[in-house]
């Protein structure tokens, strides 16, 4: 965590929100210079601000996060402006994106491999072109409906989802 704040601040945020390093009473050219750095050593960054002195690290970083309630120049620079007035959203939005990531990958998988087997079955004569054609428009149809199933579970696995996103906001607290 880097903030302009002063250590007394920085240190007590710190313990509130679980974050293991903190930097306190950073300028904001400080804050760009560590982004530059941090990129420079091949890491991708993520800069989350939502004032003027956050400005130049969201500019530097692969992708600056404003919050919507920050200053209106942070919010113009930055790729990406958060409506939500909590960085817990920043949290559930990336458990979604990796469930999303997750459906994709699946997805893929199985339509490769289900596709690569008609072809195969086709070139040695054991399936005919019709039936192949419509194995192959059920498989579509079915691929479909299940991507358009909700990326948030259900109740009967919301537990283990609320154990997720707790886990991964414990993680990125510690960033």
């Amino acid at each position: 965590m880097m903030t302009g704040d002063s250590e007394r601040t920085a240190a007590a945020i710190a313990k509130q929100v679980g974050v293991d390093r903190f930097f306190a009473e950073v300028l904001p050219e400080d804050k760009a210079a560590f982004v530059q750095k941090a990129k420079a050593e091949g890491h991708t960054v993520v800069m989350i601000g939502d004032g003027i002195n956050d400005s130049p690290a969201l500019s530097a970083a692969d992708i600056g996060i404003a919050i919507n309630s920050g200053a209106a120049i942070a919010r113009e620079i930055a790729d990406v402006t958060i409506k939500a007035d909590s960085l817990e959203e920043l949290v559930i939005l990336k458990a979604i994106a990796n469930s999303l990531q997750r459906r994709v990958s699946a997805n893929y998988r199985f339509v490769l491999t289900f596709n690569s087997a008609l072809i195969v079955l086709g070139a040695l004569g054991i399936l005919q072109p019709a039936s192949s054609a419509m194995l192959h428009n059920l498989s579509t149809i079915g691929i479909s409906l299940k991507s358009m199933t909700n990326l948030i579970p259900e109740k009967r696995r919301r537990r283990r989802w609320r154990k997720r996103i707790k886990s991964n906001t414990q993680k990125y607290r510690r960033v």
